[in-house]
């Protein structure tokens, strides 16, 4: 598994160029970046040098697509997702996710049919370049209630929806603090594939009932009460292989960016120890 960093955690990151530097210096193999900014900026191999002048690769790219609201606004964000998903492609990517909340004002028989055809749609834009696409379920439990009806934030749910929506590039985007939310076990990640699984998260969380843990309230890795050795090995154990990026989701830290890439290094080193990788 490669160690990977996202801007979430780092505090004021100036841009993905910075990121990258971050990354590097302390001792992290991927990055969660905008692949079509840097080939905007700096041109294929320019993006492709960067890369390897630093020794990251890019674990995941975000999907540049609103699915959640209008059809005009879906309609809109294609373009963009067709030029995103071209230049992950020309830097060796092979990874797109996005999150699903737990809730909707939509009623949710209407919203998971406009969802279905709409990430189908992404997926198949994504996979005639190769690349496929993480969902990520989201487990704190007052996100739940934030919108009028209930929608999907369980794993098998997750699972479900994957299958119905049929398109052989779609996975999991496997989040630790929604393991944890959803208070699943080492056996549930046991239970998965490696194929299964597109793209990994990995945040702690604080000393709190699982009922009151805040989706921004997360912390570093190794600071909390997830058990993220046991994490680790499980997702290890059945073969995944790909990136493992650090997001954390809390209150800008007043800490440099070099200072909060230190202590992520430290909390990685932390969890991969417990986890003997």
């Amino acid at each position: 598994m490669l160690r990977g960093l996202t801007s979430a955690g780092l505090g004021k990151v100036e841009n993905d160029e910075q990121l990258i530097k971050l990354a590097s210096q302390y001792g992290f193999q991927a990055v969660d970046v905008d692949a079509l900014g840097l080939v905007e900026r700096h041109g294929v191999e320019g993006a492709r040098e960067l890369l390897k002048s630093h020794n990251v690769v890019i674990g995941s790219i975000g999907l540049p697509v609103d699915w959640r609201n209008t059809d005009e606004n879906f309609q809109q964000g294609l373009t963009k997702l067709t030029q995103a998903a071209a230049a992950a492609a020309s830097l060796g990517c092979t990874s797109c996710c996005t999150y699903v909340l737990p809730a909707t004002d939509y009623k949710a028989a209407h919203f998971m049919a406009l969802a279905t055809r709409r990430i189908r749609i992404c997926a198949q834009i994504l996979g005639a370049y190769g690349i496929r696409l993480g969902l990520e379920f989201v487990g704190p439990h007052h996100l739940r209630t934030a919108w009028k009806n209930p929608f999907i934030w369980t794993l098998q749910e997750t699972l479900d929806w994957i299958d119905a929506i049929g398109e052989p590039n779609v996975g999991l985007l496997f989040d630790s603090y929604h393991w944890y939310t959803n208070e699943l076990t080492i056996a549930d990640i046991e239970a998965l594939r490696a194929d299964q699984i597109v793209h990994v998260h990995i945040n702690d969380a604080p000393d709190v009932p699982v009922s009151e843990a805040m989706d921004g309230g997360r912390i570093y890795p190794g600071e909390g009460v997830i058990d993220l050795g046991g994490f680790l090995r499980a997702l290890h154990k059945i073969g995944y292989q790909g990136a493992v990026s650090q997001e954390i989701l809390a209150p800008a830290p007043t800490d440099s960016p070099e200072q909060l890439a230190q202590r992520s290094k430290a909390g990685f080193d932390k969890v991969f120890q417990a986890a003997d990788l």
